[in-house]
C-alpha cells in the first residue's frame, strides 16, 4: 500500500472519530486529561468559546498566544480541526479581519461550522483541503498558524512552500508542532498510529530549521516549551494502541511541544526597490 495514502487514511479516519466522539458528548483533546493536549489554553481565552470546539482540541500548543495578530489580519489555521484556534484569531483580528481553517476532514470541518455558528462569529471561513495543497492564491494571508498538525505530514516540505506560497510578504509563520530531540529506533516512526499521534512525524530543531529556510523563510525561532516524560509517554503510546512498558523508555525527553517563528522576507528591501 502506498505509504501516503495509508498515512492519509489513518489521519482521516482518527480525526473524524474524534470529531464524532466530541459531536455526541465525548471528548478527544485536553479536556480528558490528556498530558499532550492539556492546559494549552487559560480560561480568560475559552470563555465563550463553544464547548465542543474545547473539547476538540488535539494540539500540542497554542500558536493564537504566540501569534502578533492585529485587527483587520488575515490568518490561516493549517489543520484546524473543531476550530478553537480558528475562533481565538478570529476574535483579535476583529470584524475587519477573517480567519480561515483548512482541514481535509469532513467530520471535523461540520464540527467546527457548528461551533463557528454557536460562537456567533461571522469573520470565519473553514475550507475543505489538504496543507500540502492549500486552496488560496499566493500572497493572501498575514499570518499562518497550526497546532500540531505539519508533522502529520509525510511530505513537511511541501507544506512549508505552500504556507510560504500563501503568506504575504512580510507575513508571520507561528505554529506549535512536536519536535524530536535525539535518536529515536526507526520502527516506532514507522508505525501509522506513531505518525497520527504527532511522534513519529516530529523533525529534529536543525532538520525543522533547515526545511523553512529552504522554504524560504526568515528570521526562525525555536523555542521547546514542554519536553515529554516517561509518564507522558506512556499515555500517549496506550492510546495509540501500543505497549508502552517496550517503547516508553525510549521516548523519555525525546520529544517535546516548540513554538516555532519565522517570517516570509518583505519583497522590498530598501528604499530604492520601493520608488
Amino acid at each position: 500500500m502506498d505509504m501516503q495514502k495509508d498515512l492519509k487514511t489513518a489521519v482521516r479516519e482518527k480525526y473524524s472519530d474524534a470529531a464524532r466522539g466530541v459531536a455526541t458528548g465525548g471528548c478527544c483533546g485536553g479536556s480528558c486529561g490528556d498530558p499532550i493536549t492539556s492546559n494549552l489554553y487559560s480560561d480568560s481565552e475559552t470563555q465563550g468559546v463553544p464547548d465542543q470546539a474545547v473539547r476538540a482540541s488535539l494540539g500540542c500548543g497554542n500558536p493564537t498566544a504566540l501569534a502578533e495578530l492585529k485587527p483587520g489580519q488575515t490568518v490561516l489555521d493549517l489543520g484546524s480541526g473543531g476550530g478553537i484556534d480558528v475562533l481565538l484569531s478570529a476574535k483579535r483580528v476583529g470584524p475587519s479581519g477573517k480567519a480561515y481553517g483548512l482541514d481535509m476532514t469532513d467530520d471535523m470541518l461540520a464540527l467546527a461550522r457548528r461551533n463557528q455558528a454557536e460562537s456567533g462569529l461571522t469573520n470565519v471561513e473553514f475550507l475543505k483541503g489538504e496543507i500540502e495543497s492549500i486552496p488560496l492564491p499566493a500572497n493572501a494571508v498575514d499570518v499562518v498558524i497550526s497546532n500540531c498538525v505539519i508533522n502529520l505530514s509525510d511530505d513537511k516540505d511541501r507544506v512549508l512552500r505552500e504556507a510560504f506560497r500563501v503568506l504575504k510578504p512580510g507575513g508571520q509563520f507561528a505554529v506549535s508542532d512536536v519536535i524530536v530531540r535525539g535518536e529515536v529506533n526507526p520502527e516506532i516512526r514507522k508505525n501509522v498510529e506513531l505518525w497520527v499521534g504527532c511522534v513519529a512525524g516530529a523533525l529534529s530543531e536543525s532538520d525543522y530549521r533547515a526545511k523553512l529556510a529552504g522554504a524560504g523563510f526568515a528570521d526562525i525561532e525555536i523555542e521547546p516549551w514542554r519536553v515529554y516524560d516517561v509518564k507522558d509517554a506512556a499515555q500517549f503510546l496506550t492510546d495509540a494502541g501500543i505497549d508502552p512498558v517496550i517503547v516508553a523508555r525510549e521516548a523519555q525527553g525525546k520529544f517535546a511541544s516548540a513554538f516555532i517563528r519565522a517570517r516570509k522576507p518583505a519583497s522590498c528591501c530598501g528604499p530604492e526597490c520601493c520608488s
